[in-house]
């Protein structure tokens, strides 16, 4: 059996770790903050705690037992599988919260080995993660990754603005992949969907600049 001064200890340094990556997540504004992640630490080393002490229980009583006690901290993985999966949300193009799901789900496979006692490997895994989170963001930042937006624009029934628009798109360096129209008669006015890639983040502004210098235009629309 774990010592009652083992296990306090495991539940604190649980608690301290998950703290510290869901401060990380609550200053960048994630769904999954400081609370959420020290909750989710202390219950991954309790869950590992209980396996533990069930199978040194079990094997007093009776030594000819098998137990896998790595069946109860499995199905505990499984279930906050599922709430990693509850801050994932998608916009578009964009799909938001993955980071966080990730940061939930090493947090319980940091808080079963606290509970199994490595501290070694939860600690360094620990300052993996918070590596992960902080410092590849700036690396992240410096990147240029390809990113997909949306461009709905509308003009009056009367513009034959297509081509106009499409050359300003291209000029200010976004590649066309697609574009679909409708037309309101009731409104008179026809919209463009325009599904456009850039790896400049600074264009976007650039865009909504030029085509709202345009006196045609009714309305702009610029997202993921």
């Amino acid at each position: 059996m774990v010592p009652a001064y083992e296990i306090i200890f495991r539940l604190l340094l649980g608690a301290l770790i998950g703290g510290i990556i869901g401060f990380e997540r609550e200053i960048h504004g994630r769904a999954a903050g400081f609370r959420t992640q020290l909750i989710v630490c202390v219950a991954a080393v309790l869950i590992m705690i209980v396996s533990e002490n069930y199978y040194f229980y079990l094997h007093n009583l009776d030594s000819s037992l098998r137990i896998d006690p790595a069946r109860i901290s499995a199905g505990a993985l499984i279930g906050i599988g599922f709430l990693g999966a509850g801050v994932i949300i998608k916009s578009g193009f964009a799909i938001r919260g993955l980071t966080t799901a990730a940061s939930i789900w090493i947090v319980s496979a940091i808080g079963l080995s606290i509970g199994g006692g490595l501290y070694l490997e939860g600690i360094v895994t620990t300052a993996i993660t918070i590596i992960a989170l902080l410092a590849l963001r700036i690396i992240e930042k410096k990147i240029k990754i390809l990113r997909f937006k949306n461009i709905i624009i509308s003009v009056p029934v009367t513009e034959d603005a297509e081509e106009t628009v499409r050359s300003i798109i291209a000029n200010t360096g976004f590649n066309i992949h697609s574009v679909d129209y409708e037309k309101n008669r009731a409104e008179d006015k026809i919209t463009y969907y325009f599904i456009t890639s850039t790896r400049n983040r600074g264009v976007v502004r650039q865009l909504f600049k030029k085509l709202s210098s345009l006196d045609f235009i009714k309305t702009i629309k610029i997202s993921e």
